[in-house]
Parts: structure tokens; sequence; C-alpha cells
């Protein structure tokens, strides 16, 4: 049986906007995934518009905008995300737009220290009126750990120690912990602000070097790659099968999945599978959607930046073709 503990958690998560404006049993939504711009044959992005290209999504009725955790350029991987440390440019466009959620795909939680990380995202979820997601991963990147002095092989470890401790300070009044690498309180010290409605939906982007069985136990929800379409129901079941057998068989938590969209001019194009993502016409990628919420993903975030297309084009096309059939909640 659920403790009232529990039972109050899950009430206030429903209630927090950014969580109810994605996610929704037998519900899909689409975002976006940061930065709102293509550019197939540079590692960065010029960032000129962004906050109109951040504004239009948001009237368009896009469910989130996602910003990755890239805190060096490496010139292996050729890619810089969004050029902005995620935890400001959250904050800065929270004051630009209205109803679109905010979220990361994820913060590299082995390298960020959990109490300043509690204290920020607490606060940006006050600032912008309960509209942040907190996606979170291990990283996978090797080269930049030693950079940050930390074992990469920890990763896993660290995560999980990471991750308590800010739930804890997140969640608990005058919180007790005790984390060999991060700290420790006997409950004489508060973290203020806490987020808006009691609760902030923690979001594992990746396994994060994590068990789906921890995953299932310990966060509010999973994105992964998105995977072929006949793996579409395997990819699904497996997901809400390990939820029930953790929590129970009427706990909802969501899931989702991610990655680069090159959306091609041909409307009727067969989706395929390609690096990282897919590529497809815009009748296509809605076939597919309802494929994938059929199989019981949740939400989807799209990366544009690899198509040769303008962005806003793309934006255009997706808000016609693909969003009546996938609203925002």
């Amino acid at each position: 049986m659920n403790s009232i503990a529990e039972l109050d958690f899950k009430t206030a998560l429903s209630e927090q906007p950014a969580y109810a404006r994605l996610f929704s049993p037998e519900k899909l939504t689409v975002g976006l995934i940061l930065p709102l711009e293509t550019h197939p044959d540079s590692p960065a992005p010029t960032m000129h518009d962004h906050v109109a290209m951040a504004k239009k999504a948001d009237e368009q009725g896009f469910a989130s905008l996602w910003m990755r955790d890239v805190p060096l350029y490496d010139p292996y991987y050729g890619d810089v995300g969004q050029v902005f440390d995620p935890i400001p440019y959250m904050a800065y466009l929270a004051a630009f737009t209205r109803r679109i959620a905010l979220g990361t795909a994820g913060i590299v939680l082995p390298m960020r220290e959990p109490l300043l990380l509690a204290k920020q995202v607490a606060s940006i979820d006050q600032l912008s009126g309960g509209r942040l997601v907190l996606g979170l991963s291990s990283g996978d990147r090797p080269a930049e750990y030693p950079l940050f002095g930390i074992d990469f092989e920890t990763r896993g470890e660290r995560f999980r120690d990471a991750y308590q401790v800010l739930k804890t300070v997140l969640e608990e009044s005058f919180p007790s912990f005790s984390s060999q690498r991060f700290g420790s309180s006997m409950g004489t010290h508060e973290l203020i602000p806490k987020p808006l409605v009691g609760a902030l939906p923690t979001i594992a982007v990746g396994q994060a070097q994590q068990s789906l069985t921890y995953i299932a136990e310990n966060m509010d929800g999973f994105i992964g790659s998105a995977p072929v379409p006949q793996q579409l129901q395997a990819f699904g079941k497996r997901w809400h099968d390990q939820v029930s057998a953790s929590c129970g068989p009427e706990r909802f938590k969501p899931l989702g999945i991610g990655g680069f969209l090159d959306l091609v001019d041909n409307p009727n194009e067969p989706l395929i599978r390609t690096r990282g993502g897919i590529r497809s016409g815009s009748k296509s990628l809605a076939d597919f959607l309802h494929d994938a919420r059929a199989a019981g993903v949740n939400h989807i975030a799209l990366n544009p930046k690899v198509s040769r297309r303008p962005y806003a084009e793309i934006m255009d096309e997706l808000a016609s073709e693909v969003l009546p059939h996938f609203p925002s909640n």
C-alpha cells in the first residue's frame, strides 16, 4: 500500500504545470531539443534569433524545449549543444515564454554538486511558474571526466549518490542526508525555495548507467533513443511492465523518446532510422507517432539540427501536420 507521503507526492507532481503539459496516460506530446536552428555542417549554431524562435515554438503549441548539458567543446564529438549552459538559459527563456515546458536533456549529474543544483532548479521552477522538467544523465564523453577530476568509471555510482541528495533536499523539510561524496546534514538546514508545487519531475535521459529497475523505482520517467518502428511495442512494454512491477499496476510513469530529426520535403517519404534519430516526411512522422502512442510512448523530443531545411520552415510544417494529432496537454 502506498504511504500518505507517496500519495501526496504523486498528487503534487501531477499538478506541476510542466509535468501536466507533457505527460498523460495514453497521450503523446511533441517537444523540441535546442538549438532552434539547423547547422548540419558546423559544431556550433549561431544562436541568431533564438529568443524569437523560442517564442514561436511556445505560440505554435509545442509542449517543451529541451536543453543539453555540454560544458566544454570537444572537437572529437564536434558538438556544443545550444552553446549556453542549460541552467541560466532556462531562466532566460522562461522570461520570454508563457506556457511551454523547459527541460534539460539531460544535466550530467555526476559532474554537478547536487545541493547547488537543487537550489538552481527550484529557483527556476518557482520563477517560471512550475515549467521546469529536470532530465538527468550520466554523460557519455570519457574525455570530459578527467577535466573535472572525476573517474569516468564511477559515474554510475556518483549519479545515484548525487541523485539521492538532490531528491532529499528538494522534497523534504530540513532534510537529513549523508553522502561520501556530497556532504551530510543532520536536518539543521533547509533548502529555500522548494519547487513550486512541492515536487519537481526528474526524468532519466538514457539509462544513466542505471538499471531500468532503479529508474522505475526512483525516478519519475524515462526518455530513450527512438527505436525502429518494429520495436516500438517492445520498447513501450519493457518500460511500463517495469513500472508496474516496481511501483504497482496503477502507477503511471511516462516514457519518452528523443533524437535527431531530418524532416524532408516530401511529406510521404517513409520514416527510416538514422544515426541518433530518424529521417522522415511529416505524414510518415505522424504515422510513426500514432504507433508510438499506441505502444505507450508519452512524449517525443525532436532535434532537427541535422536537417538542411530552414528551421522555421520545419517548425511550421510540424505545427500544421503533426501537432494537431498530438496537442500539448
